[in-house]
C-alpha cells in the first residue's frame, strides 16, 4: 500500500494508506456519522470544497452502483475512512469503492484512527486540511493548508450548478421494479439548482410536479416568465452569503409564489427575508439527527449536511417563525412565513441516504400550491 498523510491547519497529523487516486486533495475536513450511504455522500454536490471523514469504521462493503448516485459525478474533495473494504458484496454492485474513487480522481486516505480524528474535529472544529500520497512531508503540507481560502464567503454554488435549464423526467426507484413512472403532473415547479440532489427532483416528480431545473444565477424575472405554480430552492455547498445574486432573486420572489427550500435553500430564504446566518463549529453531517416539529411536537430522525445555520432571532420581527429545532444543539431546522406561502427545512427530507420520516414535506409543498392556485 502507498503511504499517505492528513495534515490539519492546526498542525495535527494522521498517517495511513492511500485510498482511491494517488495525489493531493485539500478542503475543509468534516465528519459524517451515517453508517451507510457513502455513494450518495460522495456524489452530493453539497460536499464541494470538503474532505469527508466517515465515522463508521467499515466503508465500501456493498460497493458502488450506477442507480444510487445523487448527481452527475462525485463532488467531495477527498475521502477518509478507517477501513475500505476491498470486497463489494452486493448483487447490485458494479465496482468497488477504491476503483470508483480512482476512476473519478478522488484522493482518499484509510488506516487512520477516525475516532481520534472525529473527536479532534468535534473539540477543535472543522478546519482545512490536506490528504497527500505523493508529497508526505507534514511541514510543507502545513504551509499549503494554511494558505487555503476556507469556505466562508466563497461561491461554491457556481461550481456545481447546471449550465442551462433542463426538465427532470424521472420518478423514484424501487427494488425489483427499477425506475417507477411518476404520476401525471398537476403543478409546474421551477427548481433553483444550487447543487441539487437527484432524489429531491425524483420526490418532486412523484408528488405530482413537473420540474424545470434552472441555474442558480437565473433572475427573478426569468423565473416569473415561466409562470410556475411554485419555486423550489435546493441544497448546495458552502456559505450562503457567498451567493448574493441568488439571495437578491429570492428576495424579489418572496410573497409572489409558493416557495419550498431545503438545506442551503433554507439558509438562502433566511437571508432573503432579512435574517442572518452563522457558521457552525463542525456542522451537521449524517443520517441520524433528531429534529422536533414545533407545531406537532413530533420528532423525526433526519439526514443532514450543512455547516451553516440560520439565526431565527434575526427574523423574529420580519414575519418569520421557526418551525423545527435540532434536539442535539437547539439550532433552527425550519422556517415559515406567517403571511406568505413560504417554508423551508434545514435537513434533507428526500433521504438518500437516510430515513424517510420527513418525506411528507414534498406533499405539503403541493398542498400549498393547490391552495394558492385556487
Amino acid at each position: 500500500m502507498t503511504p499517505a498523510v492528513l495534515v490539519l491547519r492546526d498542525g495535527r497529523v494522521f498517517r495511513g494508506e492511500a485510498l482511491g487516486a494517488i495525489g493531493e486533495a485539500s478542503g475543509e475536513v468534516i465528519f459524517n456519522t451515517a453508517m451507510t450511504g457513502y455513494q450518495e455522500i460522495l456524489t452530493d454536490p453539497s460536499y464541494r470544497g470538503q474532505v469527508v471523514v466517515m465515522t463508521y469504521p467499515l466503508i465500501g462493503n456493498y460497493g458502488v452502483n450506477p442507480e444510487d448516485v445523487e448527481s452527475r459525478r462525485p463532488w467531495v474533495n477527498g475521502f477518509i475512512v478507517k477501513e475500505a473494504s476491498p470486497i463489494a458484496s452486493n448483487f447490485r454492485a458494479s465496482t468497488t469503492l477504491d476503483d470508483y474513487l480512482k476512476a473519478h480522481g478522488i484522493v482518499g486516505l484509510q488506516g487512520i484512527d477516525t475516532r481520534a480524528l472525529t473527536r479532534h474535529l468535534r473539540d477543535h472544529g472543522a478546519q482545512d486540511g490536506s490528504i497527500a500520497s505523493v508529497e508526505t512531508d507534514p511541514a510543507r503540507l502545513l504551509e499549503r493548508v494554511r494558505a487555503l481560502p476556507g469556505l466562508v464567503g466563497r461561491d461554491l454554488v457556481a461550481e456545481v450548478t447546471t449550465g442551462a435549464p433542463f426538465a427532470w423526467p424521472e420518478g423514484g426507484w424501487a427494488l425489483g421494479r427499477g425506475w417507477v413512472a411518476p404520476p401525471p403532473p398537476r403543478f409546474r415547479v421551477v427548481a433553483y439548482d444550487c447543487g441539487v440532489k437527484w432524489n429531491i427532483l425524483r420526490q418532486l416528480r412523484m408528488a405530482g410536479c413537473e420540474v424545470t431545473v434552472v441555474p442558480a444565477a437565473t433572475s427573478a424575472a426569468e423565473i416569473l416568465e415561466r409562470r410556475p405554480d411554485g419555486l423550489f430552492l435546493s441544497n448546495g455547498p458552502g456559505d450562503p452569503e457567498g451567493v448574493p445574486y441568488l439571495i437578491a432573486s429570492v428576495r424579489e420572489l418572496l410573497g409572489r409564489l409558493p416557495i419550498f427550500g431545503i438545506c442551503l435553500g433554507h439558509q438562502i430564504l433566511g437571508l432573503a427575508g432579512g435574517g442572518r446566518t452563522y457558521k457552525l463549529p463542525f456542522g451537521h453531517h449524517g443520517a441520524n439527527h433528531p429534529v422536533k416539529d414545533l407545531a406537532t411536537g413530533k420528532v423525526e430522525i433526519t439526514a443532514q449536511n450543512h455547516g451553516f445555520a440560520v439565526d431565527p432571532d434575526s427574523l423574529a420581527t420580519r414575519g418569520w417563525e421557526p418551525t423545527h429545532v435540532n434536539l442535539n444543539d437547539g439550532t433552527c431546522e425550519g422556517l415559515r412565513h406567517r403571511e406568505w406561502p413560504v417554508f423551508s427545512v434545514q435537513y434533507h427530507p428526500e433521504a438518500s441516504p437516510g430515513p424517510h420520516d420527513a418525506n411528507h414535506l414534498f406533499h405539503r409543498f403541493t398542498e400549498v400550491m393547490a391552495r394558492e392556485g385556487g
